[in-house]
């Protein structure tokens, strides 16, 4: 059995931390001041030499993130290795050139003239007094190595987000933005480039974490999120087996547990999920009898075979994601809202249920602290937030702070329901399809995801000026129009934290 069973409460002793860094990127503009402030002489001195590739210089000064170390021979080490003059020039082409695209949507209802992606330099901040997300290189794509030669600029070096990112967002765009015919071939590319993957005797699951970073293909995503999630094997020959002795195994479960939701023991639970689910969107599609049975079922047998935290709300929403992109593999219309899965046939939706209930048990198996009692998990997460936000834009910090607005008064949903409530749901698909490609997308990433999705509201929250309407903002924000391209520029936001603060002691340490 591949689910991992719980039966006692984890201990905030066991709590796993988020790996962080002493000390964010360094920015001249940012802390021009630092420098001036505090004579540099480092009691040993550093020549960084140049390197060509951001994984150089990381490997090459993956020692000096010890604790007690220089804080200045850091900074000269940063600022000499990555040749931040180049770095800053080619950030604010990056944000002009998203500046200009954005303008020309505006005044026109069809996409833009076809335009060259640019390549992204490595990770850097940007400038304070343009705080907006920066493009993700996912706009760019490797269809057309010999367009990108000639595209590219003068700094060559490895790029903030993994290759896979470099395919052109027409790979999962809205409908709305497929107007141009070179988006409608970037994403044939894709599809191809997937089917391509997976049609071999034994994927290369490193090879399609790297190539869903990007965004998964509509066709292809009900496969690609079995594999990523573990649910389903590598080897191809041993699938149709292992899919038949899951859903054999999940069914089991419901002849021997479901029964017994009336009983005293477990009434409580089942009464609970039976008031969520009505709650849930896409309210057409929950309300459904047949999905909402379907849903019942999975939340009671979860809760059932995992008593160290049982039922708590937030994980009912968890369920939708996976049986949307399941169910969508057998439904004709685009929008799930108006898909009538009465017309679905049973043993279809039986099979849909129980892919649904496992790889949603692989997901919970990496965050069921977030659920166990007094939900260790998102305290903790919430305050590592906070200690982020702190780091990467005081300013917005100290605003909510001076208006008392604490983190947990809005950011705990973000973590209970990992952003759902927020976004729409077409937007929580493409952000678990790299959640699914990332190393514990699910609670360590979406940290990163979260700080990124505040300070992309920047501006609003600095320009309210009284708590309940501050409040009221966080917990009601204007996402509703959003779609894919405003997932890969949070994307691409979250992965520049990421990569400039994971893995080093200290991390949230002032």
């Amino acid at each position: 059995m591949n689910e991992q069973e719980t039966d006692s409460p984890q201990s905030l002793q066991n709590i796993q931390h988020v790996y962080g860094a002493q000390h964010p990127p360094f920015d001249p503009l940012l802390h021009g001041t630092l420098l001036k402030a505090t004579p540099k002489v480092p009691t040993t001195p550093v020549k960084a030499k140049r390197v060509s590739t951001f994984q150089e210089f990381e490997s090459n000064t993956s020692d000096a993130w010890d604790a007690g170390e220089d804080d200045d021979e850091l900074l000269a080490m940063a600022a000499e290795s990555l040749n931040t003059e180049v770095v800053m020039e080619t950030a604010n082409r990056v944000l002009r050139n998203h500046s200009q695209r954005q303008e020309r949507h505006k005044l026109q209802e069809a996409p833009g003239p076809e335009q060259k992606p640019k390549p992204l330099a490595e990770p850097h901040l940007v400038p304070s007094g343009d705080l907006r997300l920066v493009k993700s290189v996912s706009e760019s794509h490797t269809s057309c190595p010999a367009e990108s030669a000639s595209d590219s600029v003068p700094l060559q070096r490895s790029q903030s987000l993994p290759h896979s990112a470099t395919v052109a967002l027409g790979g999962t765009s809205d409908s709305s933005t497929l107007g141009s015919s070179v988006l409608s071939e970037r994403e044939a590319f894709r599809l191809d480039k997937f089917k391509q993957l997976l049609a071999g005797p034994n994927t290369d699951l490193e090879e399609l974490r790297k190539l869903s970073w990007s965004g998964i293909p509509k066709p292809v995503r009900p496969i690609t999120w079995k594999l990523l999630s573990g649910y389903l094997p590598a080897n191809v020959d041993r699938r149709p087996a292992t899919l038949q002795r899951k859903q054999k195994e999940y069914f089991a479960f419901i002849e021997h547990y479901y029964d017994s939701r009336n009983d005293e023991a477990h009434q409580d639970t089942y009464r609970q999920i039976h008031i969520d689910i009505p709650r849930m969107s896409p309210e057409a599609l929950i309300l459904q009898p047949k999905v909402t049975e379907i849903f019942e079922r999975i939340l009671f047998i979860w809760a059932i075979r995992h008593p160290a935290s049982g039922y708590v709300q937030g994980i009912n929403d968890l369920v939708t994601p996976f049986f949307v992109v399941f169910i969508c593999e057998y439904i004709e219309q685009e929008d799930v809202d108006a898909a009538d899965v009465s017309r679905v046939p049973a043993d279809v939706l039986r099979n849909v249920e129980a892919d649904t209930y496992w790889c949603m048990s692989k997901l919970l198996d990496g965050i069921q602290d977030n659920y166990t009692f007094a939900q260790p998990g998102i305290q903790m997460k919430v305050k590592m937030l906070e200690e982020l936000v702190s780091r990467i834009d005081e300013q917005v910090h100290r605003h909510l702070e001076q208006h008392e607005v604490r983190y947990l008064q809005f950011a705990f949903r973000w973590m209970n329901n990992l952003l759902m409530r927020e976004v729409p749901l077409r937007c929580t698909v493409r952000l678990w399809d790299t959640y699914q490609s990332e190393p514990e997308g699910f609670s360590r990433f979406h940290l990163y995801v979260c700080a990124a999705f505040l300070v992309r509201w920047r501006k609003e929250i600095l320009e309210e000026r009284d708590f309940q309407e501050l409040l009221l903002f966080l917990q009601n924000l204007p996402t509703a129009q959003w779609g894919d391209e405003d997932i890969s520029l949070l994307l691409a936001e979250a992965y520049r934290l990421k990569f400039a603060f994971a893995d080093a002691p200290n991390h949230y340490k002032k």
